[in-house]
């Protein structure tokens, strides 16, 4: 089966999996994305199909995500917060199926636009690469201190910095010691699912339980269908007014170039830069959500492609999340030394290959999300068990982490999952800035403590 067949196979698969799954409210992008493409990635997938997997898998799942954010008020994932402000008033007023519309459509142009624009970007930011790669560690430092500084712990972010590089080098020297060598994909693994993990174990605690318990079920109020369109593929540009589509254009053009900010904060900017230029409620709503939708996908294509093809290492907040698996996939894909996808593949294969994912997510996601989105909502409300979901991905990490290093690999998921899943919920240590301290722990320890 020729490469051009297995990567349409895997988008069309990505597509149909990440669509369901963007119905699904509070799903982690990191918790599901980083597992699902490891097990791609391990099974012997081509490069390009594994990137054309991960692209319709992104653009399905941030299509989607915008159905229980729009219908309910309920954020479909973390990327989806900063629209929820928007997303009321217009369940206010009874017009959510409007909210809906404008947030999708502005997602599908947002995606298409990155993918080139970004593309561009890397190619000339790629004559800096040998640099990136040779001074990795003090680099990944450096973006952990950032990194940290911007997010909601800040300064214990920062202080607990070289204590979890102290935690993970050892936990790897432990492991490497019974194994004789070290992990990998566990400890990005056990950092992914820490959030949700913590959740868990706080369930399973009489002294923390009252945290997480609620009194009664959720009552979601769903407003009716109404089409307004013929066909089933509804055309995104006359959904849009032109003013929206050109500040969807203009938005998704410009965070497309700006791959080390976070992804959330841009989405948060970019719709109060659109929407302060704006007078009155519904149309600065409208304005913002489809702007704010389609720069959460320009982000996450941007963030992804222009680290993968300019330098090779994970040097954005994307690349040490959900698109981890592109850098390192041990043993397929390495950082050190480096294979991946950047070795792998030549910047037009990113662009057919991204191409491809993104029109098979759009043929899939768009016109179901546009014809089907009320009927899909309430059969997840009423059928589907979120606690399903969840423990079917811990049941996914633990066969890769016991692919890798059997018990012992199990052992140390675990471990880093509840090490960073406390510290992230409970001091505010990102789970990007775990990455990035995992990345440079080697260098940590090795230069600044001497070990």
């Amino acid at each position: 089966m020729s490469v051009f067949v297995i990567a349409i196979l895997l988008a069309v698969l990505a597509g149909i999996i990440f669509t369901l799954i963007g119905l699904i409210s509070g799903s982690d992008e990191t918790a599901i994305l980083v597992p699902s493409t490891l097990i791609v990635v391990l099974l012997g997938a081509p490069p390009e199909a594994v990137f054309a997997f991960f692209m319709s898998a992104i653009l399905a799942k941030h299509l989607t995500h915008a159905i229980p954010t729009a219908l309910m008020g309920v954020p479909g994932d973390t990327l989806a917060a900063p629209m929820l402000e928007h997303a009321n008033f217009m369940r206010r007023i009874g017009l959510p199926h409007i909210a809906l519309r404008k947030m999708i459509s502005g997602g599908i142009i947002g995606a298409f636009i990155a993918l080139p624009v970004a593309l561009l970007f890397a190619v000339f930011l790629s004559q800096f690469g040998t640099f990136f790669q040779e001074n990795a560690g003090i680099i990944f430092t450096c973006a952990a201190i950032l990194i940290g500084y911007f997010s909601k712990g800040r300064w214990v972010s920062i202080l607990l910095i070289v204590p979890l590089a102290l935690v993970i080098q050892g936990l790897n020297l432990v492991s490497s010691t019974i194994l004789g060598s070290g992990l990998s994909i566990s400890f990005f693994l056990g950092i992914a699912i820490g959030p949700l993990l913590t959740d868990l174990l706080i369930a399973t605690s009489r002294s923390a339980r009252p945290l997480i318990e609620r009194t009664k079920p959720n009552e979601y109020k769903l407003a009716p269908e109404q089409k307004s369109w013929s066909g089933y593929f509804p055309n995104p540009f006359k959904v849009l007014t032109k003013k929206q589509a050109s500040a969807v254009g203009g938005t998704s053009f410009l965070s497309s170039l700006t791959f080390a900010l976070s992804p959330v904060g841009m989405t948060s900017l970019m719709g109060e830069l659109i929407g302060s230029r704006i007078k009155g409620q519904y149309k600065k709503s409208t304005t913002s959500l489809a702007t704010m939708n389609g720069v959460t996908e320009s982000t996450y294509v941007a963030e992804t492609i222009i680290p993968l093809v300019a330098f090779g290492i994970p040097l954005s907040p994307v690349a040490i999340g959900p698109a981890q698996a592109l850098f390192n996939a041990p043993p397929v894909f390495t950082t050190e030394p480096l294979h991946n996808l950047h070795t792998m593949m030549e910047p037009l294969d990113f662009l057919i290959y991204g191409l491809i994912g993104l029109v098979i997510a759009s043929v899939i996601a768009y016109p179901f999300s546009m014809n089907y989105a009320r009927k899909a909502t309430v059969f997840v409300l009423k059928r589907i068990n979120q606690e399903a979901i969840i423990g079917m991905f811990i049941g996914i990490v633990c066969l890769l982490a016991f692919y890798e290093g059997g018990l012992v690999g199990i052992t140390v998921t675990f471990a880093m999952a509840m090490v960073g899943g406390m510290l992230n919920r409970f001091l505010g240590v990102g789970v990007g800035v775990q990455f990035m301290i995992f990345y440079g722990s080697s260098w940590i320890i090795s230069t600044l403590i001497g070990l």
